[in-house]
């Protein structure tokens, strides 16, 4: 466990939200190596695409290549939930949800490399080498919503980044359920309590003094070490004790299906899952990131086995979440949490559109994501991967029609439009693009 960044650059823009101005919260789902949209997101009919026209497609679907002891697939096992919107054969649950759906297709990601696309999603900028040029933007999102919460970021298992904004947005990183609760709770200590409140004044004493005045460095530290203090003091741990035998907690494993309640358990991609909707709906965070799935970087023939599989159960956490999100009231105000909050479900980049010698799937610049919640216009697909090898292809921002005359899509594109759904018109975060208005209903 530790805390990302200190935020230690100068405050590029002001703070333009106070927490009140704004009733949008955000949970960031990420699919950690590189997730096949042909089997997800951005499927292809087997009819048109078969092998014997790949020289002229460059698209292997493959669904005939797939090896699942859970099931047999279907000569198409697309599954099409409305004209527009169709499937692959491993969407899960989610696809019980698809009018509350926004897929993006056609994203271009502009880099192979895994740490690249990761971190050009959550910035919405390409990186300068291995290093970010920007905060994350639940970064942003969490400086501009304010402090009142007592964990405005949460990153668990995925990395986030605060380069120019307050130091309490930066994120509370934490690897799984038993890392925040051990970071919640006070630590068995031998010292006595006036040994304590003895150190305790020491450190205040220390940071008050004026060599430590002048130092951002120290002023940050200080500020870091009085905020977990104040985080173990709230006694927040209860409400993220899901292996607590409560039936609050026994409740919350069945929905989510966390089997167990030992570390490993509370350490899977459903238990992150329940943390994040927790968070959330419990006030303690505006902003969370949870790693949803992992092990998809399928480059032989674990892609015919594992790539499905892992994806579906990511997308079945999002489901899940969809569905505990609409069963809580928002504040006594008659509308549902997921009337508020936001899912985005993402991965750096997708796999290759031919499948390889090995049996397996390459790194590729396309890209697509899945966003749901608040006003996201549900039920729309924006934008579309060409027919030739998946390229990315340009659509109209305000309709998400494909549209040669448009642009190409980037993540900056969505952030832009989270922002300003959040009521942010200003280009806060730098990424010199207009909304993906499409996303919104309501734009």
């Amino acid at each position: 466990m530790g805390l990302a960044g200190l935020g230690l650059g100068l405050h590029r823009f002001p703070v333009a939200l106070a927490t009140g101005e704004s009733d949008r919260y955000f949970i960031f789902c990420y699919f950690s190596g590189g997730w096949d949209i042909v089997l997800g997101l951005d499927p292809r009919d087997p009819a048109v695409f078969t092998d014997d026209v790949v020289g002229d497609t460059r698209i292997h679907v493959g669904y005939d290549r797939l090896q699942d002891n859970d099931r047999e697939f279907d000569l198409d096992p697309r599954i099409q939930v409305s004209d527009d919107m169709i499937f692959g054969p491993y969407i899960g649950d989610l696809a019980l949800h698809w009018q509350d759906l926004a897929v993006v297709r056609g994203m271009s990601m502009e880099t192979l490399a895994h740490g690249g696309g990761r971190r050009r999603f959550l910035t919405g900028k390409s990186t300068s080498g291995n290093s970010v040029r920007g905060s994350a933007a639940p970064t942003h999102m969490a400086a501009l919503f304010g402090r009142e919460n007592d964990i405005p970021n949460l990153a668990v298992n995925v990395e986030s980044f605060n380069l120019d904004q307050p130091a309490y947005a930066s994120a509370l990183r934490v690897a799984g359920v038993p890392d925040l609760l051990q970071a919640l709770r006070p630590e068995n200590s031998v010292l006595n309590d006036d040994a304590k409140r003895q150190i305790a004044q020491l450190l205040a004493d220390a940071a008050s003094c004026p060599d430590a005045q002048r130092s951002r460095l120290l002023v940050e530290a200080e500020a870091a070490r009085s905020g977990v203090d104040e985080l173990i003091q709230a006694g927040l741990d209860a409400q993220f004790d899901f292996g607590a035998s409560a039936p609050g907690m026994e409740q919350i494993r069945e929905h989510y299906g966390i089997n167990g309640t030992n570390n490993d358990s509370l350490r899977s991609a459903e238990a992150q899952g329940a943390l994040a909707v927790t968070a959330i709906t419990s006030g303690v965070s505006r902003c969370v990131s949870v790693r949803v799935a992992g092990g998809l970087d399928t480059h032989r023939g674990s892609w015919a086995t594992d790539q499905g599989p892992r994806q579906e159960r990511g997308f079945n956490v999002m489901a899940r979440m969809i569905e505990d999100l609409k069963a809580r009231e928002y504040r006594q105000t008659g509308s549902s949490w997921f009337d508020h909050t936001t899912i985005v479900g993402f991965s750096e980049f997708s796999r290759t559109s031919r499948i390889n010698g090995n049996g397996g799937r390459d790194h590729a610049l396309t890209n697509a994501c899945v966003v749901a919640g608040g006003n996201i216009n549900g039920g729309t697909v924006i934008g579309r991967s060409s027919n030739v090898g998946l390229a990315p292809y340009a659509a109209d921002l305000d309709t998400g029609a494909p549209d040669e005359a448009g642009e190409i899509i980037h993540p900056e594109h969505i952030h832009r439009a989270l922002l300003l759904d959040a009521g942010v018109t200003e280009d806060v975060m730098d990424l010199r693009v207009n909304p993906l208005r499409a996303l919104l209903r309501d734009p």
